[in-house]
């Protein structure tokens, strides 16, 4: 007599399976990296011995003004830099303006093409001086990332997925919202992370045209040769850069649609 043995099913997971689109390495190593450089550096320049120069350009809050003031511009120049570059993206790849779309572009690669700092001193001749010439100089210079990305991104797309979805009676309008920037997602991000890391750096050069952040620390550090405030300007900024740089990658993943991998 013979015996037929079944195989025992494997047991289930003794708990619900979650199933993250972020790793977690990627939520807690750059913040940890950056806190230890800001404690090491706070520890540095609380134990090294300041002349009153030194004392004056750090205390009474200059230093939170100076970054407020950093983070504003970006944000501010981010902002219009959207504004500007993901509707004209859009509108260069449709049929009345794609013939357009080079000249556009190149237009757009002039601003990044030329000096920052040469930017800023033509824009401050036209416009005077601050907040707002050194956020139109950032626009200018930031504006060719995100709009190249949204006409690749956009034109990379398969017409045949074009074409089904006006097949199935979709209006112009709901294939751009439904089907195309869904799908142009990713490289439009791209631009935009791209922009705001770009929009950090050149904030610094907004000091000389009066816009302040933390480029006045920078400047300032170097006029008086006090290394504290010179090194602290830069570390500011260089770890302000990689804040928004790591938060710009998560909402690239967070607003990535599932099965569009960011790479």
């Amino acid at each position: 007599m013979t015996y037929e043995v079944e195989e025992e099913a494997p047991a289930p997971p003794s708990g619900p399976v979650r199933r993250g689109r972020v790793p977690w390495r990627k939520l807690v190593v750059m913040p940890v990296v950056l806190a230890v450089v800001l404690v090491v550096t706070y520890v540095w320049i609380s134990n090294a011995r300041l002349d009153t120069i030194a004392e004056n350009s750090l205390a009474g809050g200059n230093v939170q003004l100076r970054l407020w003031q950093h983070v504003k511009l970006t944000a501010i120049s981010t902002f219009w830099v959207l504004l500007i570059a993901v509707p004209l993206g859009i509108a260069l790849t449709r049929r009345g303006l794609s013939r357009a779309a080079p000249v556009a572009t190149a237009v757009a690669n002039v601003g990044q093409a030329t000096p920052a700092i040469g930017l800023l001193a033509l824009l401050v001749i036209w416009l005077g001086i601050g907040p707002s010439t050194a956020i139109v100089g950032m626009v200018v210079y930031a504006v060719l990332p995100v709009l190249s990305n949204t006409v690749a991104g956009l034109r990379a797309i398969d017409p045949q997925l074009v074409e089904a979805a006006r097949g199935i009676g979709m209006s112009a309008t709901a294939r751009l919202l439904r089907v195309e920037l869904p799908l142009a997602v990713p490289l439009i991000l791209a631009g935009v992370r791209t922009a705001l890391v770009l929009n950090v750096g050149t904030a610094t050069l907004a000091t000389f045209g009066g816009g302040g952040g933390l480029g006045d620390l920078i400047t300032s550090g170097i006029q008086t040769q006090r290394m504290a405030v010179l090194v602290l300007g830069s570390v500011l900024t260089v770890v302000l850069a990689l804040l928004v740089d790591w938060l710009a990658s998560l909402a690239e993943l967070a607003l990535t649609p599932r099965g569009l991998g960011v790479g």
